[in-house]
């Protein structure tokens, strides 16, 4: 038997092309798989933890595709990463302050017409990044209606205007 596999997918770093198509098409279900326990958000969210297990995932299954690294031990070390991640995320889920620790936490950058400019330089963005944001958001480039500007723990800008903070208010209102 391990003759056989040996013959199909090859052994170390010569390998004929038919043999890393082999080893392309294995790796791919065996990827399918992971991604699979890893979950919906590890390709869907983009916090620091998601973005780190794409990118090693990434890394680690091209090696055995062409002969760099044995073929088992980059699928065990991959299902490893998978199943940390699926652990991390669980606990990140149960701990509040893991979930910051994690994956960050939001970072208010504007609010009631004045840029924070404090928490601007920690997140790394500028007053025009904001505008953007508000434009992609609002379709405008009115500042006057919007509440609160945000940079979420994915990175992405988001934007309260005040007409959507007064609209939950006064639904909160009216579920009383």
């Amino acid at each position: 038997m391990r003759k056989v596999i040996d013959d199909l997918f090859g052994t170390g770093k010569e390998l004929e092309w038919q043999q890393m198509c082999l080893r392309a098409v294995a790796i791919f279900v065996i990827a399918l798989v992971l991604m699979r326990i890893s979950g919906r958000r590890s390709f869907g969210m983009r916090t620091p933890i998601d973005n780190i297990i794409a990118v090693l995932i990434g890394a680690l299954l091209s090696r055995p595709i062409v002969g760099a690294s044995p073929f088992i031990p980059v699928v065990a070390a991959g299902t490893i990463l998978v199943l940390l991640h699926r652990v991390l995320a669980w606990i990140a889920v149960h701990s509040p302050a893991a979930s910051v620790a994690l994956k960050g936490d939001k970072i208010c950058l504007y609010r009631e017409g004045a840029f924070l400019k404090d928490n601007m330089a920690r997140a790394l963005v500028c007053e025009e990044d904001i505008r953007q944001g508000v434009r992609s958001a609002t379709h405008s480039e009115e500042l006057d209606a919007v509440s609160v500007v945000y940079m979420e723990r994915n990175g992405e800008i988001s934007v309260i205007s005040k007409h959507q903070q007064n609209d939950t208010g006064i639904w909160q209102e009216m579920k009383r």
